[in-house]
């Protein structure tokens, strides 16, 4: 009987995007093969990486994997050095002083930063979430110390899928808002625009919005009305 094989789309990152000479490559390995087999595959197949491949950090669909892992078939595999400590800021921080886009995107900004991309979240004057209807202004509140610490697992969350965005702001501001004002702020930082920072900051406003805890009071003509979402975080999430 023939061996079962398993495919994946290994990508390589940073210096050992380098030592390989490319960025991608399709891999075929027995069923039931480990990440240590492939690390083993590779140091062996790919000129290069044979004395790269000790020190290389590896997740498997967008999450850190050891030695042990077995790999699924299809995965997509990630190959890159260790982030280097104190390299990549992040600022997590949950405010009620007025949001300075320079500012903060000074505080993520690097020498080796050639892209920034970021979303702005303004307070509307009108709302159309079910019949439109003026807003006066809006009152947000958040359980701060949560709220930071599942700013900073986003920003984990980023990294783990786009490993080349340097730096992470993730800003929410709090208290009475009007319209037009600037609410929340969402920016990553990369060397180039095609590294993923685009789809970075995207997956970043949409988790902030499932999982930190942040609430808004709509206030208008209409009266008063709290805006809650959807989604139910998990255990552990």
């Amino acid at each position: 009987m023939p061996e079962q094989l398993i495919s994946m789309e290994v990508v390589f990152f940073a210096s050992l995007k380098q030592a390989a000479g490319l960025s991608r490559l399709e891999v075929s390995l027995p069923g039931g093969a480990s990440v240590a087999d492939l690390k083993m595959h590779l140091s062996q197949t790919v000129p290069g990486l044979e004395s790269a491949m000790h020190h290389a950090v590896v997740s498997v669909n967008y999450e850190y994997a050891e030695d042990s892992v077995i790999l699924p078939d299809g995965a997509e595999v990630a190959i890159f050095p260790p982030v280097s400590g104190g390299a990549v800021p992040t600022l997590c921080l949950i405010t009620d002083a007025p949001l300075d886009a320079n500012a903060i995107i000074s505080q993520i900004t690097q020498p080796t930063t050639g892209a920034v991309c970021s979303f702005t979240g303004l307070v509307r004057g009108v709302t159309r979430r079910g019949e439109p209807h003026d807003t006066q202004y809006l009152e947000y509140e958040a359980y701060q110390p949560m709220a930071e610490a599942k700013m900073r697992q986003v920003a984990d969350e980023i990294r783990a899928r786009w490993p080349t965005v340097e730096g992470i702001a993730l800003v929410q501001r709090v208290g009475r808002l009007y319209p037009g004002t600037p609410s929340t702020m969402i920016a990553c930082t990369a060397p180039h625009r095609d590294t993923g920072v685009f789809e970075a900051a995207h997956y970043g406003i949409d988790r902030l919005k499932e999982i930190v805890p942040v609430w808004k009071k709509e206030i208008g003509s209409q009266g008063e009305v709290w805006v809650e979402g959807d989604y139910h975080p998990k255990t552990g999430e």
